[in-house]
């Protein structure tokens, strides 16, 4: 089954994965960050069901369907990112199982919150609107960087109250916003449980957290081994390679 490939669009393949996926460069093409995300996430492997906020052009629920045999949703805002998730999804050939919705983060559909999923994940925008911020003069670029639609305590809140007791939120950030991250996910009764650090390369500092944390969960929080992307040598490391390209 073939993509169908729009003006100014191409077709690329996830990383890791035989799966093609529609991308532009007059939108927000997905990166790293989005698929270690996919990868990290505790998922349901045989059943359940799976949500995807911010999804973009559907990247992390492509992986995490790669990953699962459960029911996953995702929801995007900006109508063009949602009709290219929905034609990624198509030429898939993963209709049955993966739903691409076009909504707000802010006020879900009832069927996509009230404690039905087993795991959300969100590669949410990382930059807070603050005055003199510079910001892309492209408005879906913009819209992906910057908290213009949604807040970090959106996406938790919503994260929240559409899993189950014992569901699991996935998020990657910048690590400037960890401490905001677990005060946020304790206030919405989500205890931060696995963390995980992403360093561009050994020495230098980290540029990209992941954070799980489970709905009514017991305290305790592991942090796992630190990812280094890159060797001195500028090429990938064999630890991230098995992560980032399953090798």
């Amino acid at each position: 089954m073939e993509l169908e490939i729009q003006t100014g669009e191409r077709m690329d393949f996830i990383a890791g994965t035989k799966m093609p996926i529609i991308q532009s460069e007059t939108v927000f093409s997905y990166s790293i960050d989005a698929i270690l995300l996919g990868r990290f996430a505790h998922v349901p492997i045989q059943k359940g069901r799976l949500l995807d906020l911010c999804s973009g052009n559907g990247v992390v629920g492509l992986v995490l369907a790669t990953r699962s045999k459960g029911h996953i949703a995702m929801v995007e805002l900006q109508q063009r990112l949602h009709e290219m998730a929905l034609r990624s999804v198509k030429g898939n050939g993963l209709e049955a199982r993966v739903r691409a919705v076009r909504g707000d983060v802010r006020c879900l559909p009832d069927d996509l919150s009230g404690g039905r999923f087993d795991l959300v994940t969100c590669n949410p925008p990382y930059f807070p609107l603050r005055e003199g911020v510079q910001r892309s003069e492209n408005e879906h670029k913009a819209l992906a960087r910057h908290e213009i639609a949604c807040t970090l305590e959106d996406v938790i809140r919503a994260g929240s109250f559409s899993l189950k007791h014992g569901g699991k939120l996935a998020l990657v950030q910048r690590p400037e916003r960890l401490a905001e991250m677990i005060t946020l996910m304790r206030a919405y009764h989500l205890e931060p449980k696995r963390l995980q650090f992403v360093h561009p390369a050994k020495g230098k500092e980290s540029n990209m957290v992941l954070l799980e944390g489970t709905k009514g969960g017991n305290a305790g929080l592991r942090t796992q081994a630190p990812l280094i992307v890159y060797t001195e040598e500028g090429a990938y490391t064999s630890e991230f390679q098995k992560v980032y390209l399953c090798q």
